[in-house]
């Protein structure tokens, strides 16, 4: 759990609220609650629509810990649900844009989230609290502004889950129950349904995103761009408010461009698909934002997504998105020709992506490979035949590569022994040909671990540390979802617990290390998932 230093836990009711963004950046003028095109403003001051019945469902000890709060008070969850604010808070939804599948989408903007305020904790650190599905805001469109249960209940999870694991995200604090009935289309064929619906309190430094940016653009509002810029500067990297100029911006540039790319690395890493890779999706901080169609890569296949709205173009596919985010930055360094006249600098920041993520994500294949780099002459093809070898067969990308730290390393093995530890990661019997192949492909690795000469226990546990034992599977989120929509939130706390420790062996979760079961292939929710909340 994490704790701050001295700290003195507070009821979110009571605890301290610091709005720079509000204070420092221009609002919307106009106050009417309605869906509008909003001109010459980051944000538009807007309150919650307060629901029926709010219920806490989840809770994060975690998040709590980090932001200093003591246990949910019943004040607490109607803050959390819409119902209530606490003193200091200053409510508003961001205005953005964005490039959505390619394409420039014009104003997006918090169409279903509302950001109550800067929370400072005992330590000193900011975090904004933001409701998703908080009610309707002028960004809105069309929609109704709220979020159902199944969508939220995946992003409470997953953002905790990717904390755990090491990779750069948002988080999440609380889950609440609405009492209200949200009608969504959920396959988008026309036959929309109530479902419950729910509000999650996400918790970010900052939820400021590319497409923030590319609103004041397409607008032409150079100053209200610079003024972001100079807030995003001083309030989240401070260790560059004090150069001076472009070379300022430039360097800021950069270490978004830094921080992007090992987001991403991570990703590729534990076999994380986003699923909606669009400009308005893509964090300012570098931290995995909007937890909507995503998936995890359980049959290895670099071509698959799991958004249904991608099916076709497969823009968003796991192989695909290290290139997605270099063209998502190309978006952000055209938006920041309002700050930065030379071209060179943004193509500099450019250049920090390629190379940080090929160095990043290189070394973190070796690391889950067991292996001190990929330097060797031909471990390009030797790579290249290993994703060969996992893709002849559907396999299990997490149970693979944990697997694999099992695989005997002894030289000149029976081919049926040297495969045993990894079987259990395959969809589908092997012909003979195909195991050959696999067993030929672990031989090499087997031997390129002899040369390093790395004592077995400490390369294993190496690997342990780099390759998680647990991801929250789509099939797991849905049984949690399906449970709770029943009342019973025992299997989400469950996954809530398993989720913690993700690299440990766990043995109370064995059952759920595991291949998707069949009867989930084809289930909504399980695989493939559209972009409907």
């Amino acid at each position: 759990m994490e704790k701050s230093v001295g700290e003195v836990l507070t009821p979110l009711t009571a605890a301290k609220f610091d709005n720079s963004l509000v204070r420092d950046l221009p609002a919307d003028p106009l106050t009417d609650n309605v869906p509008r095109q909003v001109r010459h403003a980051a944000f538009t001051p807007v309150m919650p629509t307060p629901v029926k019945a709010p219920a806490l469902l989840a809770w994060s000890e975690d998040v709590a810990s980090l932001l200093g709060l003591s246990a949910p008070t019943q004040g607490d969850t109607a803050i959390l649900g819409g119902n209530a604010l606490a003193e200091g808070m200053a409510p508003y939804a961001a205005r953005y844009g964005g490039h959505q599948f390619g394409n420039w989408a014009g104003q997006l903007g918090d169409g279903r989230a509302i950001t109550l305020g800067e929370l400072i904790t005992p330590n000193r650190r900011r975090f904004e609290l933001q409701l998703k599905g908080a009610g309707r805001t002028p960004y809105s469109r069309t929609a109704d502004g709220r979020a159902v249960l199944r969508s939220s209940v995946r992003e409470f999870l997953c953002s905790e889950a990717m904390h755990h694991l090491g990779v750069p995200t948002t988080r999440a604090l609380s889950l609440v129950g609405t009492g209200e009935e949200v009608w969504r289309d959920m396959f988008y064929d026309g036959n929309p349904a109530t479902e419950p619906g729910a509000v999650v309190c996400r918790v970010a430094p900052t939820f400021i995103r590319f497409g923030n940016f590319e609103i004041f653009l397409a607008h032409k509002e150079p100053e209200t761009a610079k003024r972001l810029a100079d807030w995003v500067i001083t309030t989240h990297y401070p260790h560059l408010a004090d150069l001076q100029g472009e070379s300022r911006y430039a360097a800021w540039f950069e270490e978004i461009c830094h921080r992007t790319a090992m987001m991403v690395a991570h990703w590729m890493r534990v076999g994380f698909v986003h699923g909606v890779m669009n400009t308005d999706n893509m964090s300012i901080l570098g931290l995995t934002i909007d937890y909507g169609p995503y998936g995890w890569l359980e049959g290895v296949d670099f071509d698959w997504t799991p958004n249904t709205t991608d099916a076709e173009g497969r823009r968003y596919a796991y192989g695909r998105q290290p290139a997605i985010a270099h063209w998502n930055l190309v978006r952000l360094a055209n938006a920041l020709t309002q700050v930065i006249e030379d071209p060179d600098a943004l193509n500099q920041g450019l250049a920090a992506y390629e190379r940080t993520f090929d160095t990043v994500a290189k070394d973190m294949l070796a690391a889950k490979l067991g292996l001190s780099g990929l330097a060797m002459p031909d471990d390009a093809a030797f790579v290249t035949r290993m994703a060969d070898v996992l893709t002849q067969v559907e396999t299990d990308f997490t149970i693979f590569f944990r697997e694999l730290a099992r695989v005997s390393t002894t030289a000149d093995l029976d081919a049926n022994i040297r495969n045993a530890p990894v079987l259990p990661a395959l969809y589908a019997e092997l012909s003979v040909a195909q195991h050959e192949a696999l067993a030929t492909w672990l031989g090499e690795w087997a031997a390129r671990i002899r040369v390093e000469g790395r004592p077995a226990a400490e390369r294993i546990a190496a690997m342990n540390a780099v390759n998680p034992k647990y991801v929250p599977r789509n099939y797991l989120a849905q049984q949690a979802i399906d449970a709770l929509a029943a009342g019973d939130d025992s299997v989400l706390k469950r996954l809530m617990r398993m989720i913690r420790l993700p690299y440990d062996e766990q043995p109370e979760f064995e059952g759920l290390y595991a291949r998707r079961p069949e009867w989930a292939r084809h289930k909504a929710g399980c695989s493939a998932l559209s972009c409907s909340s």
